[in-house]
């Protein structure tokens, strides 16, 4: 979900749909409802105008659910901080379970980001 971003980062999701990074080998694609979405990754400082948005978004998504938030925008506002149109991140709209840095980050590093988080649910599943 785009929550007010660049779309620098929307560019390099879409990068992780090409032959060269093939993320769906990891089982993982992007889907255009969140009600068929196990996970919401979300671009952008999280903007006044999408806060509610965000918030609907999250609401319908089906539990389990996730939320991973790509890059510095995502994570803390990024060079929008501090703005008054902006939260700040969207750990200050939705918890968010997945932090990826980067101004855009490469798709290697959202790959990595995502396997991470994939790993660790595998790791807390088999402990229980």
């Amino acid at each position: 979900m785009d929550a007010g971003s660049c779309n620098a980062c929307e560019w390099e999701c879409t990068a992780l749909t090409n032959p060269v990074y093939d993320i769906q080998r990891f089982g993982i694609d992007f889907v255009a409802s969140p009600r068929h979405a196990d996970a919401l990754l979300v671009s952008g400082p999280a903007s006044r105008q999408m806060e509610l948005a965000l918030k609907k978004t999250y609401i319908a998504t089906p539990e389990p659910k996730l939320v991973i938030a790509c890059g510095d925008c995502a994570i803390d506002g990024g060079i929008y901080k501090d703005s008054y149109a902006v939260t700040n991140g969207v750990a200050n709209v939705v918890p968010v379970d997945c932090y990826i840095s980067g101004c855009p980050p490469s798709p290697i590093k959202i790959i990595s980001g995502i396997r991470q988080l994939m790993d660790s649910l595998t790791a807390s599943s088999n402990k229980k």
